[in-house]
């Protein structure tokens, strides 16, 4: 952010207080909505338009783990693209309405281990194509779910109480734990960013969650490499 300001370009600070204080919480976005000229109550309005959209992806999400009609990898595009909506909600909303009735036509398959993806959204191209071409499908893509905002909520307050992955890993906790579950999902593959704090929540993981768990970590865009293949495959043949 600093070195961004430094070449000229204008930054809007939004900062989630650590103990999720709703009332620190409700004076950043009053911040926020004053900084772009605008209030509350109108961008309360277009939550709602919002939520229109993010409630047809969570129907996606669903195909998913209950249904077997959607690949991990379309999971994973669908809910990540919820943080932006690719610029035009409208036309997103369009887009997921025509691939969901598709996808609701498709043929279940039931074949694959059920595994989640827990952890940033990955630099890595491909991982979720290969999981599924060695016998596995992520039904569950925790941060990337988040981003959909999938809690009802009663305003953006609370929909940002609820919005796990500001917060701490212990916030984040009870969530992997009930999807996971209700999920049936057999193993956990953690994601982790080379130099990112959250590598430290590995630990935790593996001590609070009773799955299995692979750690994967990236340092830079690209393809999935050999050595993580060859990870991917004999997890999937342990948990087989």
């Amino acid at each position: 952010m600093e070195v961004l300001s430094h070449r000229g370009v204008r930054v809007s600070p939004f900062s989630f207080p650590f103990d999720r204080d709703p009332d620190l919480l409700s004076l950043e976005i009053r911040k926020m909505a004053a900084r772009f000229g605008t209030d509350v109550s109108r961008a309360e309005s277009w939550k709602k338009k919002l939520d229109a959209v993010r409630d047809v992806v969570h129907e996606i999400d669903r195909l998913t783990w209950e249904e077997g009609k959607v690949t991990g990898e379309e999971n994973h595009l669908w809910l990540v693209n919820c943080s932006d909506f690719e610029g035009d909600p409208e036309r997103y909303g369009r887009r997921a309405r025509a691939f969901l009735a598709k996808a609701r036509s498709r043929q279940s398959r039931r074949d694959l281990v059920p595994l989640a993806f827990v952890g940033v959204p990955p630099i890595l191209s491909g991982l979720h194509a290969f999981v599924e071409e060695s016998g596995g499908r992520f039904v569950f893509n925790e941060v990337q779910r988040q981003f959909s905002m999938p809690g009802p909520s009663t305003g953006l307050t609370d929909q940002y109480l609820q919005y796990t992955y500001p917060y701490s890993f212990f916030q984040r906790l009870p969530d992997i734990r009930r999807e996971a579950s209700r999920r049936r999902v057999r193993g956990i593959v953690h994601y982790v960013q080379s130099f990112c704090f959250r590598q430290i929540e590995d630990i935790l993981l593996r001590e609070e969650i009773g799955l299995p768990i692979l750690t994967l970590e990236a340092d830079m865009p690209g393809p999935v490499d050999g050595r993580t293949k060859i990870r991917i495959q004999a997890f999937l043949e342990m948990l087989g």
